[in-house]
């Protein structure tokens, strides 16, 4: 439980106004030693605004107050103070081509400190220990590309510790868990304990609720820019954190009955690339078929390699009955197939455009007047049109999509592909990081899609998504589909089984015929 000591970090009045836009208005907390304090919000609540100010990036306006308790056992609000603030972003900063040891001297040398060249095995048994403070093993000597998704973050804890005089300083965790999955996540809220334990406040930013009522001793809910609510995780449960975080109760999206499908759209036929083996599928018109599987399985590189943006090797891909030619994206897209890739701020959009920019982007053609004039008067409708029809907030066309929050940018991918009205749907872990707001209105997206025809593959980390919006799912395991799991036998716990290799329950639902 939280400690009642003197805080380790105090926020007051924090405000941040950008141009049109009050990002933050009087936010308040605490940070207490020992206490791990869940930050909660929908995208555009204010908490990455609230994030990058801790850090650095931004400057609060004026009157905001920070202060954190400094060598002295004093609450400061100078910059030596703030070096007992560390963070782990969500991309972790870590540099895959360098060891867990490369990657702690990179952390050293980062502050000023322990600039000569790693010197051998005094780095690696340093290494081994600052690691082993979190109860976990591992080859320090690999590079961390190589490493499991829980390895590589809690490597970017300890660099985040290394350095550490005194036990009293605060760890900011945003998203951490984004790229994990089950027992992975178990191996870091374990490290998270240990930090708290010692004595350090924690502040833990998550879109997951179930690990927010785990993990967290107390909970702030940060709605338009301003605290709305400070309560004691004990005194919540899920659907309580919903109501506080939507400002209403949000209506569980599920599909109850599968709608007429039409003629199959996409027909995959014994593909192949360095992680997928012998893949084929038919997908119809108004048909969502799901694709699960743990990290590893193949799940994350099947998206990409149908729509041509990762390589394949034999085996056939047809949309609408037209073959594609392998590695072709321009293809992929004149033949009506879109992409909402996992990774949107790499691979989905280009931040430094404006919202008109990108929304438009993908289909010129219609926008075009004679000697290609652009017209810009159907383009600003069209922007409007579809600003209205994701609920985009702020509704500002110009803006940059940089400057709006990831479930917004995540709405703007949707509906410029939306927007091309596309035969073919990869979707790519597509509510991964949003709000549970911004995750219902993707869901109505998606599912307005489907009655308008489009067949939708869906690849998703998400049991619980899978489970809400698929007609069927099918599993795969070390790149090969090891089971098809109908409409009527889908639930969270069959999925799980299936994706481990337990045995089900009842194998007769399964329609596979495993080998």
């Amino acid at each position: 439980m939280a400690d009642t000591a003197a805080p380790l970090l105090r926020i007051e009045g924090m405000s941040k106004t950008f141009p049109g836009l009050k990002a933050l208005d009087g936010v308040s907390l605490e940070v207490h030693p020992g206490e791990v304090v869940a930050v909660l919000g929908h995208n555009g609540s204010g908490k990455s605004t609230l994030v990058k100010i801790l850090a650095g990036v931004h400057q609060a306006d004026p009157g905001t107050v920070v202060e954190v308790r400094d060598a002295d056992g004093e609450l400061a609000s100078g910059p030596a103070a703030r070096e007992n603030l560390h963070f782990i972003h969500q991309d972790l900063g870590l540099a895959d081509i360098l060891t867990a040891v490369e990657n702690l001297g990179l952390g050293r040398s980062a502050r000023g400190r322990a600039l000569a060249p790693v010197r051998g095995a005094a780095e690696r048994r340093h290494a081994r220990q600052l690691i082993a403070r979190f109860g976990a093993s591992l080859d320090v000597t690999v590079p961390v590309g190589k490493l499991s998704p829980a390895q590589r973050t809690i490597v970017a804890i300890a660099r985040a510790l290394d350095g550490w005089t005194r036990p009293d300083n605060v760890l900011l965790l945003d998203e951490p868990t984004a790229a994990l999955h089950g027992d992975e996540v178990q191996v870091l809220f374990e490290a998270i304990r240990r930090v708290a334990s010692s004595g350090a406040g924690v502040i833990f930013i998550s879109h997951r609720l179930d690990e927010v009522l785990e993990l967290a001793d107390r909970v702030v809910v940060l709605r338009d820019g301003r605290v709305v609510a400070e309560q004691a995780t004990s005194e919540l449960d899920h659907d309580t954190m919903v109501t506080l975080i939507a400002g209403r109760e949000i209506a569980e999206t599920t599909v109850r009955s599968r709608d007429e499908t039409g003629e199959p759209v996409l027909t995959v036929a014994g593909i192949n690339g360095a992680e997928i083996h012998d893949f084929s599928l038919s997908l119809r018109a108004g048909e969502i078929v799901g694709v699960g599987g743990i990290l590893g399985s193949g799940r994350e590189q099947l998206a990409p390699m149908l729509f041509g943006a990762r390589h394949r090797s034999g085996g056939r891909v047809e949309v609408g009955g037209r073959e594609l030619v392998p590695d072709d994206v321009p293809a992929a897209i004149e033949s009506g197939m879109a992409y909402v890739p996992a990774d949107r701020r790499r691979s989905g959009v280009v931040m430094e455009m404006s919202v008109r920019e990108n929304l438009t982007l993908p289909l010129m053609r219609p926008l075009r007047r004679s000697f290609g004039r652009l017209d810009r008067r159907t383009e600003r409708a069209q922007t409007r049109s579809w600003m209205r029809t994701v609920g985009l907030r702020p509704p500002h066309p110009e803006q940059p999509l940089k400057l709006f929050s990831g479930g917004n940018q995540q709405k703007v991918v949707l509906a410029k592909w939306l927007r091309v009205r596309p035969r073919v749907l990869l979707l790519d872990e597509p509510t991964q990081g949003v709000d549970v707001g911004a995750k219902a209105a993707i869901y109505e997206l998606v599912l307005a899609a489907r009655r308008d025809g489009t067949g939708v593959l869906l690849c998703s980390s998400d049991s619980k998504e899978l489970v809400s919006l698929c007609d069927r799912v099918l599993v795969l395991k070390d790149g090969r589909v090891v089971s098809e799991v109908p409409q009527e036998a889908l639930t969270e716990e069959r999925l799980v089984r299936e994706e481990l290799g337990l045995q089900t329950v009842d194998a007769r639902t399964s329609t596979s015929d495993p080998e």
